[in-house]
């Protein structure tokens, strides 16, 4: 990997972990996915609060009934252990996992963006996986908000990782993997959500800008999110930009399909890059 520190960055959502009929972790994905994670592959993680509710749930028969924004901090803490011991037990045990719990600290502070680099590339010559997620249990919103404004207001710019998808991008960015992989619910981006033969299975361009031009008309075919709190295709497609601007390639898919058939192109997926 001569231009590239990392193989691959894959990252998946809440809804692609969650058995809706049976209101449980769904088992047999996050198994089968942890099966392929290797060195060399960095994995960010949703899932902790929906996980966390359902596990709590279960042990108590009821519903937390504080405010949004505690029962999403109390769900998150309890989903991460559930995280962590799932994807360790179907992990390959020659391997070593480290989860890594993010804010957007990590990257709008240069100290913090290098300590973090430093580690994530130890990890391939260490034979371990790092797993990441963003650290709801500690992160208030209202107080991440005026963070992020102090920070716009001073330089300009500033990372907020509102959702995993732009922690999964940024992540790519940092470390300069060839490939990042989004995993959701579909097989990737449509023209049209409610015509299957319409997805769009690649976006390419004969230079970076023209690559970033048919991004920018994909997105204007992009409405609506799956599910509450998400921000959807639209969304997914602005985070990538940046990475496809450093040459990462970027594969949108579904979780249904193996890491590996994603990567060779033998699944149906929405495939970005030059």
């Amino acid at each position: 990997m001569a231009d590239f520190d990392i193989e691959l960055v894959g990252k998946i959502g809440s809804m692609a972990l969650i058995d809706r009929e049976y209101q449980d972790m769904n088992y047999n994905i996050i198994a089968r996915l942890s099966r392929e994670l290797r060195p060399g592959y960095i994995w960010v993680t949703s899932g902790a609060a929906e996980i966390g509710r359902l596990d709590f749930v279960k042990r108590t028969g009821r519903e937390l009934t504080g405010s949004e924004e505690d029962n999403k901090t109390d769900y998150s803490a309890q989903g991460q252990s559930v995280l962590m011991q799932t994807y360790r037990q179907f992990v390959d045990s020659r391997f070593s996992v480290r989860q890594i719990l993010v804010e957007h600290h990590h990257f709008n502070d240069p100290e913090k963006r290098r300590h973090l680099l430093d580690m994530l590339l130890r990890c391939p010559g260490q034979n371990a996986i790092p797993i990441i997620n963003y650290n709801d249990p500690v992160s208030d919103e209202e107080n991440r908000k005026h963070e992020i404004f102090s920070l716009r207001e001073a330089r300009g710019k500033a990372i907020e990782c509102v959702d995993n998808d732009e922690t999964a991008s940024q992540i790519a960015c940092l470390v300069r993997c060839r490939t990042l992989l989004i995993l959701t619910t579909t097989d990737g981006i449509y023209l049209d959500p409610a015509d299957p033969s319409s997805l769009v299975e690649r976006v390419s361009g004969k230079d970076v800008y023209e690559l970033i031009e048919n991004v920018d008309e994909l997105q204007s075919h992009c409405r609506g999110t799956s599910r509450k709190g998400s921000q959807g295709a639209w969304a997914k497609l602005e985070y990538v930009k940046e990475p496809l601007t450093r040459g990462t390639t970027v594969i949108i898919g579904s979780s249904r399909h193996s890491i590996a058939s994603l990567l060779s192109g033998e699944a149906k997926a929405t495939r970005i890059g030059l």
